[in-house]
């Protein structure tokens, strides 16, 4: 299959939302992520997504629509929760799992009784909803287990050939994928962190957000992924990744003493030039929205320069930086070392 770059025009959205109604495959720029987007309706179409990213039929995906009417057929019901949390939050990168409707393809959920729902605030998205009229489902344009892509160029990289045409709307400003919440149930859950945090929604909802153990820890054996990204390994690079723990003179010092050819250091901006190995910086320290738009840059990078072994400046856990050490302990497989 020839896969085309196209930039964003008239023309191009046209031709994405003629693929979309035939069950075809589009990769196209969220503010999140780039996205592979299909029918969410088309159970056919849905399973072209995973045969493209090589991803499991286990891991459900997310329903991107643009305006609330979309949500007919997609959820069988809006609960209170969402419509305090959209009024706030859409469109932009906060997905809603609610109780599956009719409409959605078993192929989309991965056969739970729920649905993830997000209205993307990218123009370019929007753009193509509208002309389609489709719904769509649409994980990360990555093959599966790689850092997603922020560019149309890393997309090309991971789906050349496997789709037939990929939207060039420049860099995505987010560069993580959307936090995800559960409304349902007793209390509302976050099941993945995002640009969204925690913190935002209890304000807006005026209670407390539980936090699935699922975020920072393994699943356990036989537990079901009801979100995106709970998977164990995940946006990983080749090379093997461990997060080492503590302060920067720390950090320098254990990098110092494993020192070996293939061995890179993933740090913070300005910290590069005080070690004594290669490097890639990805944000500034105590900066959870620049290491978010930077890190799948930054993993992608250590590829390119061949890192076997890559020691990673561990951010924090609370904001926007939860979504950066969920992203990045999982492309670690879990491997941290306190310093």
């Amino acid at each position: 299959m020839n896969t085309q770059v196209l930039p964003v025009n008239d023309q191009s959205i046209a031709l994405a939302a003629e693929l979309l109604q035939k069950g075809e495959l589009v990769a196209l720029p969220t503010e999140t992520v780039y996205g592979i987007a299909a029918d969410a309706r088309n159970g056919e179409a849905v399973k072209k997504i995973f045969e493209a990213k090589g991803r499991p039929q286990d891991n459900p995906l997310i329903v991107h629509i643009y305006g609330m009417e979309m949500l007919k057929g997609i959820v069988s019901e809006v609960p209170a929760r969402a419509y305090k949390l959209a009024e706030a939050f859409w469109p932009g990168p906060l997905t809603m799992v609610m109780p599956r409707g009719a409409e959605v393809s078993d192929v989309t959920c991965a056969g739970l009784d729920t649905v993830g729902v997000r209205m993307p605030s990218h123009p370019v998205v929007q753009a193509v909803i509208k002309a389609s009229g489709v719904a769509f489902a649409a994980p990360s344009a990555n093959l599966s287990g790689k850092p997603s892509p922020t560019n149309a160029q890393d997309t090309l990289v991971d789906m050349d050939g496997r789709l037939p045409l990929i939207l060039d709307g420049g860099e995505s400003t987010v560069g993580v994928e959307s936090t995800v919440v559960a409304v349902t149930g007793e209390h509302p859950m976050l099941l993945r962190p995002g640009y969204v945090t925690k913190e935002q929604m209890e304000a807006v909802l005026g209670e407390e957000v539980l936090v699935s153990p699922a975020i920072l820890e393994k699943l356990k054996d036989g537990e079901v992924a009801r979100s995106p990204g709970m998977k164990y390994k995940h946006y990983a690079p080749k090379a093997q990744v461990t997060i080492l723990r503590g302060d920067f003179a720390k950090y320098k010092a254990y990098v110092a003493q494993h020192t070996a050819p293939g061995v890179w250091a993933l740090c913070f901006d300005g910290e590069g030039a005080q070690l004594p190995v290669p490097f890639v910086e990805y944000g500034k320290n105590h900066d959870g929205v620049t290491q978010a738009h930077h890190l799948f840059t930054a993993l992608r990078d250590l590829d390119k320069h061949g890192a076997e072994t890559v020691y990673a400046r561990c951010p924090e856990q609370d904001g926007v930086s939860m979504a950066v050490y969920n992203r990045l302990i999982r492309a670690a497989a879990f491997r941290v070392i306190e310093l």
